[in-house]
């Protein structure tokens, strides 16, 4: 009897074969994920532009929660409609003395951490980081399993509907490779997005961090992720609380 192998399959028959061996469907999104000391074991990181580490300031006190982001980022990477690698949550925050509530415009999208739990828990390495920080997927590598949507603490990937593998931000690296803002970056009519090199010190983004160094602020630093997608003007009782999934959050007393 003759014996079945993955490497003799072509790609999309690989790709079913493989969900098939880790017993999952195309569509499994809630699996158990491996434990948290996977995330101190990173695989060595892929090339990338050499010498740089790239990140992203998000200043809340310039974002209008107009969403242009969200639309240019789906008119450049064109992800299945309703489906999103970045969004503009809106938060309502209970003030005291019954004063009527102040609304916060909160901006989500990959962190691109340094220590990213996504990459290890990957069983197949379609889930990677170059050497310049940015996290990628490779879309034919990837069997859609789930397991990196699960053991990202920020909600910022997807199992996308239409191809069936991880999906997420990517800082828009291919425009980033020809001298080209993010598209989320381009469109800021407010300017709230500064995104480049933090080892470059004349950099727009490091001369930012500087400046604001004691506003500076991450999602769930207590994750250990090191996240490199910072934060000028975030309230306190949403660094380590937020919910990715909800469009709306009370928090009282800030």
């Amino acid at each position: 009897m003759s014996k079945t192998s993955a490497d003799n399959l072509p790609l999309p028959s690989k790709r079913g074969f493989l969900k098939e061996m880790l017993g999952l469907t195309a569509a499994a999104t809630v699996i158990p994920i491996m434990p948290v000391q996977a995330m101190g074991s990173q695989p060595p990181r892929r090339p990338g532009e050499k010498g740089k580490r790239y990140g992203m300031v998000v200043d809340l006190r310039k974002c209008i929660g107009c969403q242009a982001c969200t639309v240019s980022c789906s008119i450049e990477n064109a992800p299945p409609i309703g489906q999103f690698r970045t969004t503009v949550l809106q938060y309502e925050i209970d003030m005291p003395n019954d004063d009527a509530p102040a609304m916060l415009s909160l901006p989500r999208l990959c962190n691109h951490c340094d220590n990213p739990p996504c990459v290890p828990v990957c069983p197949v390495q379609a889930t990677f980081q170059r050497e310049d920080g940015i996290v990628l997927v490779d879309s034919d590598q990837c069997v859609g399993c789930g397991y990196c949507v699960q053991a990202c603490p920020y909600d910022a990937r997807f199992i996308n509907e239409e191809t069936q593998t991880a999906d997420k931000c990517t800082f828009c690296e291919h425009r980033l490779e020809v001298g080209l803002l993010p598209a989320c970056v381009e469109s800021c009519v407010g300017g709230a997005r500064v995104i480049g090199d933090l080892n470059d010190p004349s950099s727009s983004i490091s001369q930012i961090m500087d400046e604001n160094r004691a506003d500076i602020k991450v999602l769930k630093p207590g994750q250990g992720t090191a996240p490199h997608v910072f934060y000028i003007g975030l309230p306190d009782e949403f660094v380590n609380e937020i919910d990715g999934q909800a469009s709306v959050r009370l928090v009282s007393d800030i």
